[in-house]
């Protein structure tokens, strides 16, 4: 009885399956009105699906055999109505049109139609349903229809001299039918719906071409045989890499490791993608059956391209017998997918991807001219004063690529920052991403820019004494990468898979509670090997300062499907971590090695600790998103903000916390800010735009300041209030929506488009922010110790060195009112320590408060920072002095200077140059800035002693 149930289960789900997608009529022709069924209530998919849609839309394509994606509709992510379907209602959408009509076709582009290729979507395209597999829904197209029938696969495998037979039948009628083989007639036969031949003694590898013509119209299978070389033994020299090494200008040796497979076909330019008994590739047994081929005769600086094509005789079950794939340790690949939409302005003169190729190609280049670096001996901020800039390069600029953010570098260097982090630049899938499904780790993706654009962002950060972090996503990788694909578990066939049971790199089942893509096995020496060549490339070939290692909770093989055990301390997590940050320190010496751990102190103490005596220790991200915006928010949630620091580790040795209040994973402070402020009192509502900004400075205050590296995520400092559920249209779709949210869509850029730097409360901040981060790079007191009391809306934090000179900035205190009233705070200074304390966002110095002084009035959302002595470290500029001002400031139309002055030249926060002065002026004179735009603007002049002066102004 149980065997007759499941027989009639698996037959209920096979017409379920069949009954997802219907066509009415069918077979149908182009040119006929047909009517696509959809029903979401048999999912008959595993990886995908609908969650109550509130719009279904169609994205579908028509065109050959070979490609049915040639002429698409569709416009993904937009709710525009294109393919919009209608709900009949019960889970059941359908839509009607004339193909011919809806793709807009011509009578040749009709006549060459025989497949149509669909996949369903939420409007916003969140939501996405495809075919059981993963894979698109085909139908063909057309009352005539081929169905080749022998041989069964794309490729087939042969010892040389075989037979190949080959079959095919047809509907429709009987048909004229003629084979290629290589190019070249080998067969025809005419009037026949039943094709049959056989090719006989096949020696060579072929493509073959089976073409049917039936009433003028014409379908076409194609098809291919690879001969098996046999053994092909050659031992290798010590010196080749995996991938590519190059010897001289005319040769280069490619190697690849495929453990398990047969023999592997080198295809590519230079054997015009027909690679014969010649290029398959020696197995040297000594290397772990690593197969290698030497190329010789190549041109100096010529772009070429390859794929190596795999082979297993008897793959394991749901594994393909051949793959083509890139190469896993490609610097540079060309997509099918990707490339099309690629701006040249980016990527000028970006390589073609070849004609009748699929999926990746690597890009192989000898001659290439290395980058001229002009800074060859960087000097690293210390870790201790690190203040970090995380950057999305999507959404940082209009362009989104590095030319963007090196035509910034005036605005990076004047807020005074030393480091910027990237998010994830390595060959990611798609082009508009966060990055982080990474699928070529090696390889730099092109949407961003060439690989001298970012040497050059990078050459320019270190001229500006900017340290430049990448943001590494190894704990993982995605199904276009060759390490996936070339084991992996593949049962309808399409080329994409995940990982299968003999793969040498990943786990079929990820060992711990947080995975994205393909988990990597860390215990494995390959995994192991490829990671190391991956840090290596980026060090070497790119001095990169540093790496931010995301989700490193991941690298365990400890705690499949077991949350509590992911977040529990794992040796074999410790020990692998620790030989990654050796191998990077091992290149250079000072490398940064930072975790996103977000986990247990006793595990994350482990690297913090380690080789700190040495000047080392890994720096761990510190999230404390939620306590600072009950503080922003003004809200009575907690606000203990102490774990910003290292302090709040009692078991790290020293300054390893990479605290930050917001990073591109966390709901932006000034959205909750406006969303959920305190409005208790209506002339400081926290829910008011200009209110909630005027709090952002006291933000940076009791958060940057504290000793230690800290983060600040990209337009904090201008007050962004945008979501980061922001759609690409500018909507916003929080979690839990019908619709899903949009957390990865691409931003908006109001802070360029509205000129925020020059709105005069978006620019305080900025200049509230970069005073402070001067002050913590430059004074040596925040590489001190600290104590910070927290919990209420009045927090302090007490900075000292009593190392320093009594005579020099060795105390600082922080007062804070995050209350919505003015609140009178206790100052409780320190005895004996001075007379006199400096309000340090004073560049003059001149403002000071006394010790005596019992307690401060503090407005609501405002900050005091009070030092010892002044501070040395002035304004913007480090080449300020005192005595300099203009005046009035803030000003409406004009000002003078109080001094003797030539070369006045006036600077958006930007670093433009907006006005300039040249002559000998006095302090009668005055300058005319009536033109300007409202905001705040940097003046700089210089004396008749050559000496120049910098000071801030407000235009009104």
């Amino acid at each position: 009885m149980k065997k007759i149930y499941l027989l009639i289960l698996l037959f209920f789900l096979s017409i379920t399956a069949f009954c997802q997608v219907t066509i009415n009529p069918n077979p149908f022709e182009v040119d006929e009105s047909i009517t696509i069924t959809l029903n979401i209530n048999s999912t008959a998919t595993d990886c995908n699906g609908f969650n109550n849609p509130s719009k279904v839309y169609i994205h579908s394509g028509v065109g050959d055999a070979s490609n049915p994606w040639i002429h698409v509709v569709g416009n993904w992510g937009q709710d525009d109505g294109v393919g919009e379907m209608t709900n009949q209602g019960g889970g059941i959408w359908t839509i009607t049109f004339v193909p011919q009509t809806y793709y807009g076709l011509n009578a040749s582009q009709a006549a060459n139609v025989v497949r149509m290729g669909m996949v369903f979507r939420s409007a916003d395209g969140s939501q996405e349903l495809k075919a059981s597999g993963c894979q698109d829904f085909f139908f063909d197209v057309g009352t005539f229809q081929v169905s080749l029938t022998s041989p069964t696969d794309e490729t087939t495998i042969l010892t040389s001299g075989s037979d190949l037979s080959i079959t095919a039948t047809n509907i429709g009628g009987s048909a004229n039918y003629t084979l290629s083989a290589n190019g070249n007639v080998i067969d025809s036969q005419l009037f026949t719906s039943n094709y049959s031949f056989t090719d006989t003694n096949v020696t060579e590898n072929k493509n073959y071409e089976l073409v049917a013509t039936l009433d003028g119209t014409t379908i076409t299978r194609t098809f291919s045989v690879l001969i098996d070389p046999g053994s092909n033994i050659g031992i290798m020299p010590t010196t080749y890499q995996d991938g590519i090494t190059y010897i001289d200008d005319n040769t280069a040796v490619l190697v690849l490791y495929a453990t398990g497979k047969d023999f592997v076909y080198l295809a590519g330019s230079f054997n015009n993608w027909q690679p014969d008994a010649s290029y398959a590739m020696k197995k040297d047994p000594t290397r772990n059956n690593k197969f290698w081929i030497e190329l010789t005769g190549l041109t100096p600086g010529q772009i070429e391209t390859y794929q190596y094509w795999v082979a297993d005789k008897t793959p394991i079950a749901n594994s393909p017998t051949l793959v083509k794939t890139a190469d896993p340790y490609s610097t540079l690949v060309l997509s099918p997918f990707d490339d099309p939409y690629i701006p040249a302005t980016t990527y000028p003169n970006l390589p073609a991807y070849p004609t009748g190729q699929e999926r990746e190609v690597t890009v192989l280049q000898t001659g290439q001219t290395p980058y001229n670096w002009q800074v060859t001996n960087f000097n690293k901020p210390k870790k201790e004063d690190l203040i970090i800039y995380e950057v999305l390069i999507r959404d940082f600029d209009a362009d989104r690529n590095y030319q963007d953010l090196i035509d910034r570098i005036d605005y990076f260097k004047n807020l005074n920052i030393n480091a910027i982090e990237l998010m994830p630049v390595m060959e990611y899938e798609g082009n508009e991403s966060w990055g982080y499904n990474t699928s070529f780790h090696m390889a730099l993706d092109k949407f961003y820019g060439t690989e001298d654009k970012l040497k050059e962002f990078v050459d320019v950060c270190h001229q500006n004494g900017i340290a430049v972090i990448l943001d590494v996503a190894l704990n993982h990788a995605f199904g276009r990468s060759p390490m996936v694909r070339m084991w992996m578990d593949d049962p309808d066939g399409d080329g994409w898979g995940e990982p299968s049971s003999d793969n040498p790199y990943f786990n079929q089942v990820a060992q711990h509670s947080y995975s994205v893509g393909s988990d990597f096995d860390h215990s494995n020496p390959r995994t192991k090997d490829y990671v190391k060549r991956v840090v290596k490339h980026w060090i070497e070939e790119f001095n990169i300062d540093g790496f931010r290692w995301d989700l490193t909770k991941g690298f365990t093989q400890s705690c499949e499907n077991n949350e509590g055990c992911t977040n529990q301390y794992q040796q074999d997590r410790v020990d692998v971590l620790k030989e990654y940050a050796d191998y990077s320190w091992s290149l250079d010496p000072d490398h940064y090695v930072i975790f996103e751990h977000l986990g247990s102190e006793n595990e994350e103490k482990e690297w913090a600790n380690y080789r700190y005596d040495e000047g080392k220790g890994v720096m761990m991200w510190g999230k404390m998103t939620d306590p600072y915006n009950e503080l922003t928010m003004g809200q009575n949630g907690n606000k203990n903000i102490n774990g910003i620091g290292h302090n709040s580790r009692t078991s790290f040795n020293g300054p390893r916390v990479v605290g930050y209040p917001e990073s591109h994973d966390e709901e932006r402070l000034m959205f909750k800010n406006l969303a959920y402020g305190n409005t208790t009192n209506g002339s400081h509502n926290v829910q008011d735009l200009n209110t909630a900004l005027s709090r952002m400075s006291a933000l940076a205050a009791v958060s940057v300041m504290v000793p230690g590296p800290k983060m600040i995520w990209h337009f904090g400092e201008l007050g962004m209030e945008n979501s980061i559920f922001t759609c690409n249209n500018g909507t916003v779709n929080l979690p839990g929506g019908s619709d899903g949210d949009c957390k990865l869509d691409t931003k908006p850029q109001p802070q360029w488009a509205n000129n925020w730097i020059s709105d005069a409360l978006r620019g305080q901040i900025y200049s509230d922010w970069s005073r402070l981060h001067a002050l913590k790079i430059n004074e040596p007191v925040f590489e001190g110790e600290y104590t910070m009391t927290s919990g209420d809306y009045t927090p302090r934090i007490d900075i000292f060195d009593t190392n320093i000179p009594s005579t020099e900035l060795r105390n600082v205190i922080i007062l804070a009112n995050f209350d919505v009233n003015t609140q009178n705070v206790n100052t409780n200074f320190p005895a004996g320590v001075t007379t006199t304390w400096y309000d340090l966002m004073d560049p003059t110095g001149n403002t000071t408060v006394a010790n005596s002084t019992t307690s401060l009035s503090i407005a609501a959302g405002q900050f005091r920072i009070l030092g010892n002595k002044p501070a040395a470290a002035l304004s913007i500029d480090d080449h300020e002095l005192l005595g300099f001002n203009i005046y009035p400031n803030p000003s409406h139309t004009s000002f003078s200077v109080n001094l003797n002055v030539s070369n006045i030249e006036v600077y958006d926060l930007t670093g433009k140059k907006v006005k300039a002065f040249y002559g000998d002026f006095t302090k009668e004179d005055t300058f005319d800035i009536s033109t300007l735009n409202t905001g705040i603007y940097i003046v700089k002049v210089e004396n008749n002693n050559k000496q120049t002066m910098t000071t801030k102004l407000i235009k009104l």
